[in-house]
């Protein structure tokens, strides 16, 4: 499987509910990435898409520990092992984890390939994702040339678990 992110420099994801900086060409990278693919989110990740409705042209997984959410256009799983079971019937390089900040930390174990956004810039933050520069068993594989978004600079690097 796969997580999708963009982190600040201190791996921050997001703050008080919502991303911390909206960059087109990142915006346009995830779309690429996962259009016809599987999605896997929590539930206040739905909350930020528009009108709080599953995404597009995607199979769209919603991980939430609450027994009685429904989804309209998405499959709601309430355990990571119910989740493993959904995403069996999938190719795994076909599912990305979006987030937020828990389902990452609880997927993380489960995935191999991680494609961060890596803005250069210090947000003021209560979300973060696991800092893979810090964890010994993953690399990077990939990176693009840094780009900026007005004054932001940032570049998509791509992370692979060592084998």
């Amino acid at each position: 499987m796969n997580l999708i992110a963009a982190v600040d420099r201190n791996w921050a994801i997001g703050n008080k509910g919502q991303l911390l900086v909206r960059i087109p060409n990142d915006h346009k990278m995830f779309r690429q990435e996962t259009l016809d693919k599987v999605v896997v989110y929590g539930r206040k990740t739905l909350e930020t898409f528009p009108m709080a409705q599953p995404l597009d042209r995607r199979v769209n997984i919603v991980l939430s520990r609450n027994p009685a959410l429904t989804v309209r256009g998405a499959t709601v799983v309430h355990s990571v092992e119910e989740l493993l079971k959904v995403c069996d019937q999938y190719p795994s390089e076909d599912v990305y984890i979006i987030g937020g900040e828990s389902v990452y930390r609880q997927l993380l174990p489960y995935c191999d390939t991680a494609h961060i956004t890596k803005i250069d810039y210090a947000y003021q933050a209560d979300a973060f994702f696991p800092d893979l520069d810090k964890a010994p068993d993953w690399e990077i594989t990939a990176e693009s040339d840094e780009q900026t978004y007005f004054d932001i600079p940032y570049e998509f690097v791509k992370y692979e678990r060592r084998r």
